[in-house]
């Protein structure tokens, strides 16, 4: 084992080189289980079903698709009578259309994909593009074996193409099947992408473009901005955000989710890109969503906020400027339990600050609420708020550390110290450490010791001596060698209480510049 770099060592005291890794590190761990509940909030690939199953096919006489085999299908789509051809491509779209068990795989074993894309070239006539258009729409809203079928056919470059078609429902159909193609994952999106596709989409917004059209064309967007390993070219998916600046000022939920989602995809990553989402201007109206009653919403603008504030402290003095912490004390006591946890998250990022950082926490008056999300939150919730506590236990003042313990930080504290989770036990004996030890600069460690005995703190420690992992009982065992070896039997050191028997924990108010009092 080589020995330990006591410069690297050294470094990591420092509170925001230390923190900030740390802080990036959980946003890309909590950035997985939001991406996997976001596939129940928003479709990353969709069909195109039919609203009206009883559509007239032209010619009227013609054979109803209903009674059609495939074969007849692709006998019909291979005919020299254009108007054959139409009707059989429309009777294709509506196999594929239909909402239940579509027969994708039978019509990709039979070869009607490279003949749908064949029928997207400018020589065939905009009904025969759209309908073609729509039945590769809905292989591509498959599985990814699917999907590549339309990408190895050549798809995607006549499909491009279509995006500048005079017909609006062409080109609308060719954003849909391209946002399919590019939810399939990285591979696919860049493929996508290289085609010049975001500049494309931006011109396509125009103040004549139809709602459904514009809900198209940003839900595609956000499907080229998401995914990582690799995450999309930064240089080129920046250029959608001036677009996206001017979508958050529309009134409807389904843009303004899918707006949220891309802005969450494009600050998940280091401070460069944050600062060009920033530059972009859209700081001021994300911090507006934080107040939006719909969940659809709300979610994403709280993580792409909170992917901001994981970067620079200028970076996040930029989102506490906008007034975002006066909605984290609300969101810390949201119906939904994902809300709480990713604004718990948030404000850890915030308490990973500065010490006036930590101090506008604290005016804001988040800690209440984030302590009591410790004792009553779902267990990765409080997990979220014990780092958003221990964070300003390691950067705050001895004021500031003061007054979390004078709200009742140490019996949520303590009591996550039996928890299942050895990292979380290990963030709390971390919270807790900093606790003392900032006592002990003031020569107040045992009476902070023995308000921590009287929850029940010191029984849970040297439980942990006895814990499997390593690091865990080594932390507890020199946290009770340090400042408890002395606590028993001391009578004179009993912390004074009030007339309802709660102990009294004496503090000046929170400043910088304040002497530190237990």
């Amino acid at each position: 084992m080589p020995a330990p770099d006591m410069n690297a060592s050294r470094i990591s005291k420092f509170k925001f080189q230390g923190k900030s890794d740390e802080a990036r590190r959980r946003r890309a761990e909590v950035s997985v289980e939001l991406r996997k509940a976001h596939k129940d909030d928003q479709l990353l690939k969709k069909r195109n079903i039919d609203i009206d199953e009883n559509e007239p096919l032209s010619p009227p006489s013609a054979k109803s698709p209903v009674n059609m085999t495939i074969d007849e299908v692709l006998c019909g789509m291979q005919s020299d009578n254009e108007m054959v051809r139409l009707q059989a491509t429309q009777a294709c779209r509506k196999m594929l259309s239909c909402q239940k068990n579509p027969p994708i795989d039978e019509m990709i074993s039979k070869g009607i994909v490279p003949i749908c894309i064949e029928f997207l070239k400018p020589n065939n006539s905009t009904m025969l593009q759209f309908e073609s258009c729509w039945a590769l729409t809905n292989v591509a809203s498959g599985t990814s074996e699917q999907t590549q079928t339309v990408i190895k056919q050549g798809a995607i470059p006549l499909l491009i193409e279509l995006l500048q078609s005079p017909a609006s429902n062409v080109a609308e159909q060719a954003i849909w099947a391209l946002g399919n193609i590019a939810g399939d994952g990285p591979g696919a999106r860049d493929l996508v992408l290289k085609e010049g596709i975001i500049n494309l989409l931006v011109s396509l917004v125009t103040p004549e473009t139809s709602l459904s059209f514009v809900r198209n064309i940003v839900w595609a967007l956000s499907n080229l901005c998401r995914n990582k390993n690799p995450s999309p070219n930064f240089e080129c998916v920046k250029e959608a955000l001036p677009l996206l600046n001017r979508l958050l000022n529309y009134n409807d939920k389904e843009i303004l989710s899918d707006t949220c989602w891309a802005l969450s995809y494009l600050t998940d990553g280091p401070n460069e890109k944050i600062q060009a989402v920033i530059e972009a201007n859209v700081v001021p109206k994300l911090v507006e969503l934080l107040a939006s009653p719909e969940v659809t919403i709300l979610t994403p603008a709280l993580r792409a906020v909170g992917n901001i504030v994981t970067g620079s402290d200028i970076q996040t003095d930029t989102v506490i400027a906008h007034g975002a912490l006066r909605y984290f004390g609300n969101l810390l006591s949201h119906k939904k339990t994902n809300i709480v946890k990713e604004a718990a998250w948030a404000v850890s990022n915030v308490t990973a600050g500065n010490v006036e950082q930590i101090q506008q926490v604290i005016d804001a008056n988040i800690i209440p609420p984030l302590i009591n999300v410790m004792h009553q939150g779902d267990f990765k919730s409080k997990k979220e708020a014990t780092w958003a506590i221990t964070n300003l236990t390691s950067g705050g003042n001895v004021n500031q550390i003061a007054f979390i313990v004078q709200c009742g930080a140490l019996k949520p504290l303590c009591d996550l110290l039996e928890s299942n989770d050895g990292r979380c036990i290990s963030i709390v004996l971390d919270g807790l450490n900093y606790i003392l030890t900032a006592a002990e600069k003031m020569g107040e460690t045992d009476r902070v010791a023995l308000m921590i005995e009287e929850v029940g703190g010191l029984d849970k420690l040297e439980a942990l001596q006895r814990h499997e992992n390593e690091e865990i009982y080594e932390k507890a065992a020199t946290m009770i060698d340090r400042f408890f070896s002395e606590v028993e039997g001391d009578q004179n050191i009993a912390p004074s209480t009030n007339i309802h028997g709660q102990v009294e924990f004496q503090v000046t108010p929170v400043t910088p510049q304040d002497a530190f009092q237990f």
